[in-house]
């Protein structure tokens, strides 16, 4: 009599293997979502420092003048952001804008997408 065949290593229908198959094929788009949700991040931040700039170069302009403004705008952001700041007085108004590039991944590489904050605070007079 004869005994049935074993599935295994040499029968083609046999699933071994199957669960590396599937790993290499889940890990690019495991990747890819967290690539995407790191992207978020960035955006996040740099639309929370834009604004945190901006309000600091305005407060720096109503007490000191325009060239605090620019100055104090750059104080809590770094180079690889590439940072534009426009302060203006209107009306007694000290407004300041601060325009960040788009970050791409990482700080530094960027798509030339602005990111702008923007600011005001009344004009100050230093006793």
């Amino acid at each position: 009599m004869r005994t049935p065949a074993r599935r295994g290593a040499g029968d083609p229908r046999s699933d071994r293997g199957q669960v590396a198959i599937e790993f290499v094929g889940t890990v690019p788009l495991i990747l890819l979502l967290v690539a995407a949700v790191w992207e978020c991040v960035l955006i996040g931040y740099a639309f929370s420092l834009a604004g945190n700039a901006a309000d600091e170069a305005a407060r720096a302009g109503a007490v000191h003048g325009d060239g605090a403004c620019e100055e104090k705008a750059g104080t809590h952001v770094g180079s690889a952001w590439n940072m534009t700041v426009a302060c203006s007085e209107t009306g007694g108004v000290v407004t300041a804008r601060v325009s960040l590039n788009l970050p791409l991944l990482y700080p530094g590489l960027d798509i030339g997408v602005p990111i702008e904050g923007e600011a005001g605070s009344p004009k100050e007079e230093e006793e």
